[in-house]
């Protein structure tokens, strides 16, 4: 797989596989209840097992669906960074800037939910690591925020803007590996709906491909029909990291205008 410009897949096979119905049915049930294994999706078309698989896999290949083993089991999540990706070269150049907020993403999944999401960046491990975990870094693609923390297991950590009244959010870091995996519990603390929510997970993992990293971020621990603020901010985080690291820009999104 070759990859051209600043995204994670080359455009085009983002617009292949979102041309035919099937897949794009395919995307819909995975929006509709994420990490499904083939057997339950396969269920739910008229094709046969070996065709949902290999709309799956094309899906896959786009960068739309990202998988992860369970067990025995394969789980398919959607992966809606490729979308953000296409929306932030073409559509915020001619809609105002609060305009991708009307369409965010919005999911309802039965028990306890897991959101993945997945994205290419050129650069090096060591880089990526530190875009994590610096503070200063951390700002440029995460709304403003500052993240404070000495990175050790078991240390806790704070997140905050100089522009909020209040911590944004708190957390203890339960893996440290650089520069390759980083586990935290985290709890959101700048609303009362979503501090009502609770402890949530979140990994971070480094894979080096070729002159590029994969980076897969993991939202875990959430409750049914919990808040989508707190997951629904990662699309425009992680095309922000990405541009960040690769342009050295800023990237304008709702997000980022928040505490402007």
């Amino acid at each position: 797989m070759t990859y051209r410009g600043n995204y994670c897949r080359p455009v085009d096979e983002v617009f292949k596989a979102l041309a035919d119905p099937t897949r794009r049915s395919l995307l819909d049930e995975l929006f509709r209840e994420d990490g499904q294994a083939l057997g339950t999706l396969a269920a739910r078309f008229d094709i046969t097992r070996f065709g949902v698989m290999k709309h799956l896999k094309q899906l896959e290949e786009a960068g739309l669906v990202v998988t992860k083993r369970r067990g025995r089991e394969k789980l398919h999540f959607l992966n809606p960074v490729p979308i953000r990706l296409v929306h932030d070269r073409w559509v915020s150049k001619y809609a105002e800037p609060w305009a991708a907020a009307l369409s965010g993403l919005k999911t309802e999944l039965e028990s306890q939910m897991e959101k993945v999401f997945e994205i290419y960046i050129r650069t090096t491990p060591e880089r990526l690591w530190e875009a994590i975990t610096d503070s200063e870094t951390r700002s440029k693609y995460q709304f403003g925020m500052r993240i404070s923390s000495d990175w050790t297991p078991g240390s806790r950590f704070e997140m905050g803007n100089p522009h909020a009244p209040v911590l944004l959010g708190e957390g203890e870091n339960l893996e440290v590996d650089p520069p390759r995996r980083l586990v935290q519990s985290m709890v959101a603390l700048w609303s009362d709906e979503v501090k009502s929510e609770g402890t949530s997970r979140i990994t971070w993992e480094i894979e080096p491909v070729g002159d590029s990293c994969r980076l897969t971020v993991t939202h875990d621990e959430l409750r049914e029909g919990a808040n989508d603020q707190l997951y629904g901010g990662w699309p425009m985080i992680l095309s922000g990291l990405k541009t960040w690291l690769e342009t050295g820009e800023l990237l304008t999104t709702p997000g980022s205008l928040m505490y402007g």
